[in-house]
């Protein structure tokens, strides 16, 4: 037994890295492929009877470990300067606004044409609100540096607000008022304790000289975020900001600083700390879809009614994505339209909701359908995005 679950392991590890190759020429996600490939095997395993153990209780650990991956991953590429101040706030912008506006829509919908608890609607509507950075940030890998630190800012902002409004709301007790103060001093208590926690774990990835020293790094993020996120802290936003800390160690780069930190030497540590944490976030996202894929009911996948909802959604994302563009941003569209996939952090999201709010016709075949329909969507513009490049800029280099 213990030779097979090594092979199905390795198995795993080989086929995602196919996709992952793959898709820069076929311009199809590998997550897409990866849920497929789960759908597969499950189907694989009803027919032979090979009886795979119940690995479900697993699904929100390895997605929860995967989010802190991928943000760490997007954050540890972003470069924080003046000139870059626009793209920031227009990437910001978009998270927060359009965010806000498709929860206030739907939410109005849900309480005033459905008669649904307000406080259930919004649970509900959240999951389908969020970009995923984790489908997001690898995808926008084929983009100019603008456009993919705009999707890496705008998909990690969208995840992180996802997080704190989902907690509010699901923990809230008491009145409006009391709740929000206490919401805004947790995020300032949380932004203090992130710059402080990421300069430590900086000083320390520099400082400490025995072999093993990226394991404990990354131990201690993790260990951080679980200890955030049980006394109710933004966690996310501790992991973003750490990466953020790393990336941009030339502000902090003075006269003082100079005598305690050699930066050469840090920055040799900070390219290889990426590396590993870019593999790792590559097994631990692999693991995840597959995992998702294989729970995923082939029927509620199929159903027509499910897929008619999910159409009406996504077809609402886009169309408030181009309006959002157009009036408020003034930016085109191509190709930044149609990075808005629903991924991992909607997955986890939907399986946070408790069963008494859920609404009665949400069900995991619409998650997953939005999920492709979202990602589908993504690689089409990929494609329009590298034909309006070779019209444009006919060299092979520039595509």
């Amino acid at each position: 037994m213990t030779y097979y679950v090594l092979i199905a392991f390795c198995f795993v590890i080989l086929l995602a890295y196919v996709f992952d190759i793959t898709s820069k020429y076929t311009k199809i996600p590998g997550v897409i492929l990866l849920i497929v490939s789960g759908i597969g095997i499950n189907l694989l395993e009803s027919f032979f009877k090979i009886g795979i153990p119940d690995m479900s209780r697993l699904l929100p650990v390895i997605g929860t470990l995967g989010l802190i991956l991928i943000v760490l991953e997007g954050s540890l590429d972003l470069t924080l300067r003046r000139d870059k101040s626009r793209l920031i706030g227009s990437s910001l912008s978009s998270a927060v606004l359009l965010f806000g506006i498709f929860i206030g829509i739907f939410t109005c919908i849900s309480v005033y044409f459905l008669d649904f608890d307000f406080k259930a609607s919004i649970l509900n509507i959240i999951p389908l609100a969020v970009i995923s950075s984790a489908v997001a940030i690898p995808s926008a890998s084929g983009l100019n540096s603008a456009d993919r630190e705009f999707v890496t800012y705008e998909s990690s902002t969208s995840d992180i607000i996802a997080i704190l409004l989902f907690d509010f709301v699901l923990l809230h007790s008491g009145s409006l008022g009391a709740g929000i103060l206490r919401f805004f001093i947790e995020m300032i208590i949380t932004v203090i304790a992130s710059v402080l926690f990421g300069t430590g774990l900086a000083v320390l990835l520099h400082k400490i000289n025995h072999h093993i020293k990226y394991v404990i790094i990354m131990t201690s993020i993790v260990m951080i975020y679980a200890l955030a996120k049980l006394v109710h802290l933004s966690s996310l936003l501790v992991v973003l900001i750490f990466g953020l800390v790393m990336n941009n160690n030339i502000l902090f780069q003075n006269g003082v600083t100079v005598k305690f930190i050699n930066f050469d030497e840090f920055n040799t540590d900070l390219n290889a700390f990426k590396n590993i944490v870019a593999e790792l976030t590559f097994i631990v996202r692999s693991f995840f879809f597959i995992l998702f894929g294989y729970y995923t009911k082939v029927s509620d996948l199929l159903s027509l009614n499910n897929l008619m909802i999910s159409m009406i959604i996504a077809a609402s994302i886009f169309i408030l994505r181009a309006l959002f563009f157009k009036l408020i941003l003034h930016t085109p569209l191509n190709p930044l339209l149609y990075f808005a996939p629903r991924g991992l952090i909607t997955i986890l999201l939907f399986l946070a909701i408790p069963s008494t709010m859920l609404f009665p016709f949400m069900n995991v075949g619409i998650i997953t359908q939005m999920i492709f329909i979202t990602i589908l969507i993504m690689a089409l513009g990929n494609i329009l995005f590298k034909s309006t490049d070779q019209v444009t800029e006919p060299e092979p280099n520039n595509i």
